[in-house]
């Protein structure tokens, strides 16, 4: 799993109690990110299916979600990863403009990754194993990068984890039918194609700063597409160029969550959000009433590492302190009474 802003490991436990206590059959993850929390939802046995507009997400989806383990051949899959790991390193858009123009990563793990990810085109492009080969690269690859876990800058000195070797790995995957879906939750909910859930789990973005643009490596790695870069972190042309998405945009954000709220086909909906974000703990509440019972679980817990470590200037020097260390992340929870009662009473708080 890679490193990822707005992570929910701290909260997969109470998420996956608060599924457990629903009784749910089938769940939806609208914004799904690194599917952590699909993946815990499909370990209890559901159906799942997995939302987000990002390449990188979406592969992930594929991998973790969408992808029924027993269907796998294990010794064919180990056997494609012995293969890409023993391939040489061959300079590349990789090494040029991730290990050189920019320090995300060193140039002898860039040239493998440059191999490796031609490898996987030229090789398995029509393989089922396709998505699972490129999730082991991209989250190799997040294991000797030098950041403090987003794109949008790199360190100045070089992580101790940078100097490792690319290690490929078999991902964990999961047994059971998924679904995994690139596109726009809104757009999604509004065209009424992703059917009926039981549960839906909702994770919408907190600021204006895209997902694509903290994670624009994987999402080129994904892509492939050797695109124009801007910038000292040589980020792609169009987190510039195209309109944001209304979900980081703060005058529009409420009014999309609150339709999305309302418009998803779900028994019962679980949103996710902080105290540092655009909307406040009563407007969340008055939005989700719609659904009928509402409930609120408020978790106190550690800020993100990037935005503990200081304020620092693009030669490095610090030029600003943190504020604070700590923040709130809210589980709203929103259904028929008896339900949420019964899953609020599953989470000790």
């Amino acid at each position: 799993m890679i490193k990822y802003l707005g992570s929910k490991r701290r909260l997969v436990p109470v998420l996956d109690a608060l599924f457990a206590a629903s009784g749910a059959r089938t769940a939806l993850d609208l914004f799904t990110g690194t599917t952590r929390v699909a993946q815990a939802f499909k370990r209890r046995g559901a159906t799942v299916t997995a939302v987000d507009s990002a390449r990188y997400a979406a592969t992930f989806a594929r991998c973790y979600v969408a992808l029924d383990a027993r269907e796998v051949d294990a010794v064919e899959l180990a056997a494609a990863i012995d293969h890409l790991a023993a391939l040489p390193g061959e300079d590349g858009y990789v090494t040029e403009v991730f290990c050189r123009r920019s320090r995300f990563l060193r140039p002898e793990n860039g040239a493998r990754i440059d191999a490796i990810r031609r490898a996987l085109d030229d090789e398995f492009g029509d393989s089922p194993l396709y998505p699972v080969l490129l999730t082991s690269l991209v989250e190799a690859a997040d294991r000797v990068d030098s950041t403090t876990g987003v794109q949008m800058a790199y360190l100045k000195s070089w992580a101790a984890r940078a100097g490792k070797d690319l290690r490929l790995r078999v991902p964990d995957l999961l047994d059971g039918p998924g679904t995994a879906v690139r596109g726009d939750a809104l757009e999604l909910v509004r065209g009424g194609g992703l059917g009926g859930f039981d549960l839906a789990y909702l994770d919408p973005p907190y600021n204006r700063h895209r997902y694509t643009a903290n994670y624009h490596v994987w999402e080129t790695l994904v892509a492939w597409d050797a695109p124009e870069h801007y910038g000292v972190a040589c980020k792609r042309t169009e987190v510039r160029d195209e309109p944001t998405s209304v979900f980081n945009r703060k005058r529009e954000m409420p009014a999309a969550l609150a339709e999305v709220v309302a418009g998803v086909d779900a028994e019962v909906v679980v949103l996710s959000y902080n105290d540092e974000s655009w909307i406040s703990r009563d407007e969340l509440v008055d939005m989700c009433a719609v659904r009928g019972d509402v409930r609120v679980l408020a978790f106190e817990q550690d800020r993100y590492v990037g935005a503990r470590i200081g304020i620092h200037g693009p030669d490095g020097a610090r030029v600003g302190e943190v504020s604070h260390t700590r923040n709130v992340e809210y589980v709203v929870v929103a259904g028929e009474a008896a339900t949420v009662r019964r899953m609020e009473a599953s989470v000790a708080v």
